[in-house]
């Protein structure tokens, strides 16, 4: 008797992700090549595209630890967690988080976090940023009402803060850069990434973008930027922000 289609499919899934699949080699049809071979053989190009699709979104990553050991902790996280979506640049997305927790990876202490990096580098380059806010729309703004102004950053934009020396390492990793070691006792990195690449900002500029984003008024957000950096600039930060095209334009 054929099994019910969703029972087919959640077997097929398991299967797809490291399950047996007995039951599935019964309602497959095997000429010149046998119904489990034919599985095999499915499995073992749904596994390789899947692991060419990380490695195209997270080549940072793939960089630091070489083409084998990622592709052999890929497939750890593709059995954990198979694509739910037809576009495999949104597939990924629980790989820092899984890298955190992979064994063999603890040596490397900041690779999760270079994972954030790299996901976060794809969302944005495949992201549509929308309309940016400008000086003009500013300057609409009366005075006394740009306190309490609440503004976030463009869609796909996003914060990245680690203890480690991010932008250094990703520079290191870079095909052309020279054969050097980064020291990971220099510390940390705060990195605002949008398009397709990232910039590394101060202490008081991250902190103030941290809140502004958080859903705080633009005032608590200069007061959280001074309160890491007594040298913050309101006036110097908001300017430099605006020229990136980083803060989403106002709400009509």
């Amino acid at each position: 008797m054929m099994p019910a289609l969703p029972d087919l499919q959640a077997e097929f899934a398991s299967f797809l992700a490291g399950g047996t699949g007995k039951s599935m080699a019964a309602v497959v049809v095997g000429d010149s090549i046998g119904a489990e071979a034919r599985l095999r053989i499915y499995r073992h190009h749904v596994r390789h595209s899947l692991t060419a699709a990380l490695a195209a979104t997270f080549p940072t990553v793939q960089a630091l630890v070489g083409e084998a050991f990622f592709a052999g902790m890929v497939r750890s996280y593709i059995e954990a967690d198979m694509p739910e979506q037809p576009v495999l640049s949104e597939y990924g997305a629980g790989l820092a988080a899984f890298i955190a927790d992979f064994e063999p990876a603890r040596g490397l202490p900041y690779l999760a976090d270079m994972a954030r990096l790299d996901w976060a580098i794809n969302v944005a380059f495949h992201t549509d940023p929308g309309p940016a806010l400008d000086a003009a729309a500013l300057t609409a703004v009366r005075l006394e009402h740009l306190p309490s102004l609440h503004l976030r950053l463009v869609q796909g934009a996003t914060l990245i803060r680690s203890v480690f020396p991010l932008d250094r390492i990703w520079w290191a990793s870079q095909p052309e850069a020279p054969d050097e070691k980064v020291d990971l006792a220099t510390g940390g990195a705060n990195l605002l990434v949008q398009g397709a690449g990232f910039a590394t900002l101060g202490a008081g500029e991250a902190a103030f973008l941290a809140k502004l984003d958080g859903a705080a008024t633009l005032e608590q957000a200069a007061e959280a930027g001074r309160a890491v950096d007594s040298r913050f600039d309101l006036s110097t930060c908001f300017a430099q922000f605006l020229g990136m095209s980083v803060v989403a334009a106002l709400q009509q």
